[in-house]
């Protein structure tokens, strides 16, 4: 392994680390007044000099035929959601001015750090910084198309790419964009739909990601081969989505499910870059220490700073050079298996 044994290392004790610390429970959630806040807000719709609309002006339970789908209904069933967001943001910033007061720390309420809003979006760092992770997945992927359909050769007999994993790629692409996309959503407006279309998006790309990590490491090219690699990873990756999102969302086992499924591509990644002599070894090396080093803002968190700022959103950050590099990466694989290809068949 040589070189790649201090990354080995890193990335083994950083996934040790976050699967202990992925059980973090939310103080606010259990703070009497703050409970007591939110259940008169919905009661009254009056937190202090704030007036929330949404919990005071409740529809009746009277509706047009009483069917399921009938609009009244479900604008109702908006309006309560939003009386319920609304009551627990105004409580939270109510009960984190009075701790100010009295000199102590901000806490979690319901897993998130209090953030200051500005107009919809719930955490707009974080989803600003999503919806960058989205823009230069996509520009990305595109320098990536146009490299393998345009730019270099193409097979004579078939006029496709000499590249064994273009396809491959293809779909990466798309389940990162799929995958920022919802995490923008959802640090936009939390509810449970956008909840559970982040975390499955989120499961969905890193076991297609560990599939592709060991599709290339082992440089499998057979596709019933790829079949028996990627069949057991996703009928698991499947089983686990199913289960977040139609039996429990169990916030500590999906944590232990991503990181186990990050930690593995980390190490093929970091064990495969030590034994090759690929060309440009030395910028996934960068990609994957870099990724790890990342990853200790999700295990050392920290309140936002000024209300905005916090780990997770600096994590989101720094993933944005690390995708230019990881696509720049893919790119430079491309030109090589392509000339190493046009080579052998001379």
């Amino acid at each position: 392994m040589g070189g790649s044994d201090w990354v080995v290392r890193l990335a083994s004790l950083l996934a040790l680390g976050l699967v202990l610390g992925s059980a973090e429970a939310s103080l606010g959630d259990v703070d009497p007044r703050y409970r007591t806040c939110v259940k008169e807000c919905q009661t009254t719709g009056i937190i202090g000099e704030t007036i929330i609309s949404h919990c005071q002006n409740k529809e009746n339970d009277t509706s047009v035929e009483g069917s399921w789908y009938n609009q009244k209904q479900i604008y109702t069933q908006w309006k309560e959601l939003s009386c319920m967001t609304d009551c627990r943001y105004f409580c939270m910033m109510q009960r984190e001015g009075e701790r100010q007061s009295l000199g102590l720390n901000p806490i979690k309420y319901h897993g998130k750090w209090p953030f200051i809003r500005i107009s919809v979006f719930q955490e707009p760092l974080s989803a600003a910084l999503s919806a960058m992770n989205l823009l230069m997945h996509f520009t990305g992927w595109l320098s990536f198309f146009l490299l393998v359909k345009y730019k270099l050769p193409l097979r004579p007999q078939t006029k496709r790419t000499y590249y064994e994993y273009t396809s491959l790629w293809h779909i990466y692409a798309i389940l990162s964009m799929n995958a920022w996309f919802w995490s923008s959503i959802f640090h936009t407006r939390d509810i449970d739909l956008t909840e559970k279309l982040d975390y499955s998006s989120a499961v969905a790309l890193l076991g297609y990601s560990l599939i592709l990590s060991l599709l290339r490491a082992f440089n499998v090219k057979d596709e019933a081969t790829r079949v028996m690699f990627a069949a057991p990873i996703l009928a698991f990756v499947t089983t686990h989505i199913l289960y977040i999102n139609f039996y429990e969302l169990d916030y500590g086992w999906n944590m232990k499910v991503c990181v186990v499924m990050a930690a593995v591509q980390l190490l093929t990644w970091a064990i495969w870059a030590g034994l090759t002599r690929h060309p440009s070894r030395l910028k996934l090396f960068t990609v994957v220490l870099g990724g790890a080093l990342a990853m200790f803002l999700e295990l050392y968190d920290f309140p936002p700073y000024m209300g905005y700022a916090d780990a997770h959103s600096l994590w989101h950050a720094s993933t944005i050079p690390l995708t230019y590099l990881w696509w720049s990466f893919i790119k430079d694989d491309a030109e090589f298996r392509t000339s190493t290809l046009i080579k052998k068949a001379k």
